[in-house]
């Protein structure tokens, strides 16, 4: 908490104070009319008057530093020391690099699908560090720096994406649908918002087992228009559910601009109307996400209750290997973000410290260049998984019906092996 109240500037202090004080001298009338009605902390008015949500401002956006690095006057700076800044930084760097040679190996035919980071990667790693990692982290698709963080290998990021016999996922996923029991990340579902509700109930269930642990549940301001959306808000506000809602919000659900999605002003503004406290951050600004996230994760643990966070970012990159976003966008649009990326503000903060040169930005490019193509390259030679396994894994033993299956199969395909090439699958029983 008091994390939080550093956070706040004086003028909400100075608001929180009067109404505090108005509440303490209502209390004090003994002949004060006031509503009555059950779910409504208002006062009778006479004035004929509508809420007009152009007369108020935005909510502000929390930063610390700025897009050359620097602490802006009054920026609380978390003073995390070089080793972690420094991970920070090569986590940010390390999935920028694996983006662009698992986009090229999908432009190539190499593998089915890919969803890149460009741009969001502050989100992910300021985040990441923030939670205890016994938190559970439910995954929209492009949170991968969350599980990189974390200590998900590069060779598990290549299996999944290639789908073959040492995939987690037993190669049943599309790429990018990454999980880890052992990291407490969620497989990821291709559904826009279905974690949001299972979020609150993985909270609600934290929260009964006095774990104290939280979920951080991250989703897009386009997931944020689902109805599942809104019953997760609400189940975990009713419930007092330890959870915190994490949007990333680039300004594009797919290829739909922020203007055509909503009128309100972001999500940010729909957490008090579900009771929830919130925050809006910058989240190219890797340290005011991680301050955000820390205390909102202090609160979530120690209070039992949500918060919202709305991170404001860009999507630099296509939303999809399935997708042109030139279309949509003009390429000065995207010049004009990937400069104030949290890459180079954190690069430039690094620089400022004097952790950082051009000497050893050189050296580990040409480092993580290689060990994400050591790592692509294992991946490739690996066989796809045995196609026994597409019976497997529902029952804890195989029904007669299910094995009956399984055996008309393998049947058909001896029958017909020339339309079946399984010299690149594991060998069938």
């Amino acid at each position: 908490m008091a994390l939080l109240r550093r956070l706040l500037s004086p003028r909400i202090t100075q608001i929180i104070g009067c109404q505090a004080r108005q509440l303490s001298t209502s209390s004090n009338c003994q002949n004060v009319d006031r509503p009555q009605f059950p779910g409504s902390r208002s006062e009778y008015s006479t004035k004929l008057e509508f809420i007009k949500p152009d007369d108020f401002k935005g909510i502000p956006v929390y930063r610390v530093m700025n897009a050359k690095g620097e602490i802006i006057p009054g920026g609380l700076d978390p003073k995390l020391d070089e080793a972690t800044v420094r991970k920070m930084y090569q986590s940010m760097t390390l999935l920028n690099t694996m983006d662009r040679i698992l986009y090229e190996s999908q432009r190539q035919g190499r593998i089915s699908f890919y969803m890149t980071n460009y741009g969001e990667e502050g989100t992910h790693v300021g985040s990441a560090a923030a939670c205890d990692p016994q938190d559970v982290v439910f995954g929209q698709y492009r949170e991968a720096g969350v599980m990189m963080w974390r200590g998900f290998t590069l060779d598990q990021f290549m299996n999944q994406c290639y789908g073959n016999c040492e995939d987690m996922g037993k190669g049943r996923q599309m790429p990018v649908h990454y999980g880890s029991k052992d990291l407490n990340f969620v497989t990821i579902s291709s559904t826009l918002a279905t974690q949001m509700p299972q979020a609150a109930g993985s909270a609600y269930a934290l929260k009964r087992g006095d774990k104290k642990l939280c979920v951080i549940c991250y989703f897009g301001e386009g997931a944020a228009s689902e109805g599942d959306a809104h019953a997760a808000f609400n189940f975990a506000a009713t419930l007092e559910c330890p959870i915190i809602f994490f949007c990333r919000n680039n300004g594009y659900a797919i290829s739909t601009p922020t203007s055509d999605q909503y009128r309100g002003d972001g999500i940010a503004s729909r957490g008090a109307g579900y009771g929830m406290d919130t925050i809006r951050v910058d989240g190219n600004d890797v340290f005011g996400v991680y301050n955000a996230t820390k205390a909102a994760r202090e609160m979530c643990v120690k209070e039992n209750r949500p918060v919202l966070i709305e991170a404001m970012t860009y999507r630099i990159g296509h939303h999809s290997t399935s997708d042109d976003s030139s279309v949509y966008r003009k390429k000065g649009e995207i010049l004009s973000w990937d400069d104030q990326s949290p890459i180079h503000r954190l690069r430039n903060y690094m620089e400022i410290q004097g952790w950082w040169d051009d000497e050893q930005e050189s050296a580990w490019k040409e480092k993580s260049k290689k060990k994400v193509m050591e790592a692509f390259a294992r991946a490739e030679k690996r066989k796809k998984p045995n196609p026994e396994m597409l019976f497997t894994d529902v029952y804890d033993e195989m029904p007669p019906r299910i094995q009956k299956q399984m055996e008309s199969m393998k049947s058909h395909c001896t029958q017909f092996k020339e339309h079946y090439p399984f010299d690149d699958h594991v060998p069938m029983t």
